[in-house]
């Protein structure tokens, strides 16, 4: 049994948000580039060269790379043979709160839902499971609510076929409009249950963009992209630079189907430890 330290982890933790809030992800930045080279739209060529420059300005000068720090959510992949020596759910929670403070990010959180009072400090949303082996994987997705308000769920009923549950994924998109930051980055979780497909459609956004291509993802990819909302909204050929589709076993009498949207600042880090 491998024994880890919760200050190992709060540690782990603060380099992630540092990782996650600067630097854009190497795949989002190379498909923000080759949008950039294809696309025929004056405007949205622009627009596109604004976002690549903002990006590269924030990796050099260590800036958020956008004023939304985001809610983090955290997905822990903890092996079984792991013992955590202290409480993992403080210690991650401790890493951000010192990790959000240190780098000077927002704090946008609110700790009462409904009367709408500031949070004495960061916290995060913590989604477990448990794997083999005696590692723990540590993986941060600063979440801006921009684009998660975008977010839409429906419980289709198991008769629905392929091309309703196209038509809503792709009307959940083009309601989103320029509102949520385009171009996009679309997760979407197929089955399940209401809530844990919503947890699928927000993993799937961890997917390294072009890792597999499913001809259900190539085909929404492509609808979504003649709807010509464009990036930020201006027209053009680049609504979305990708859409990733998980699907798991579900009840004879549902299909949950839950559709998180991602600005083109889709920020993730991970750590294995």
């Amino acid at each position: 049994m491998r024994k880890i330290e919760a200050t190992k982890i709060t540690g782990a933790v603060i380099g992630l948000v540092r990782k996650a809030s600067f630097f854009l992800r190497s795949d989002v930045l190379s498909a923000l580039s080759k949008a950039y080279r294809a696309e025929k739209n004056i405007q949205a060529k622009k627009i596109l060269r604004a976002i690549l420059d903002n990006a590269a300005y924030a990796r050099k000068q260590k800036l958020a790379i956008c004023q939304d720090t985001g809610l983090p959510v955290v997905f822990v992949e903890i092996g079984q043979d792991v013992a955590v020596r202290g409480d993992l759910k403080e210690a991650i929670n401790k890493g951000v709160r010192e990790g959000y403070k240190k780098y000077h990010l927002r704090d946008s959180i609110v700790s009462d839902p409904l009367s709408r009072g500031r949070s004495k400090s960061p916290v995060c949303v913590i989604h477990t499971d448990t794997t083999g082996g005696e590692k723990i994987k540590l993986t941060i997705l600063p979440k801006g609510f921009g684009c998660e308000n975008k977010s839409q769920l429906r419980m289709f009923k198991p008769t629905a076929n392929i091309k309703e549950i196209k038509d809503f994924i792709v009307k959940v998109v083009k309601d989103a409009g320029p509102d949520a930051c385009p171009p996009y980055v679309i997760g979407v979780g197929i089955g399940g249950s209401a809530d844990y497909a919503g947890i699928m459609a927000k993993k799937a956004l961890l997917r390294k963009i072009s890792s597999r291509n499913l001809k259900l993802e190539k085909d929404l990819l492509r609808q979504i992209n003649k709807t010509g909302t464009g990036p930020m909204g201006l027209g053009g050929a680049n609504t979305a630079l990708a859409v990733h589709v998980q699907t798991y076993p579900t009840h004879i009498a549902g299909l949950p189907v839950s559709v998180n949207i991602s600005c083109h600042a889709l920020r993730s880090a991970s750590v294995t430890l």
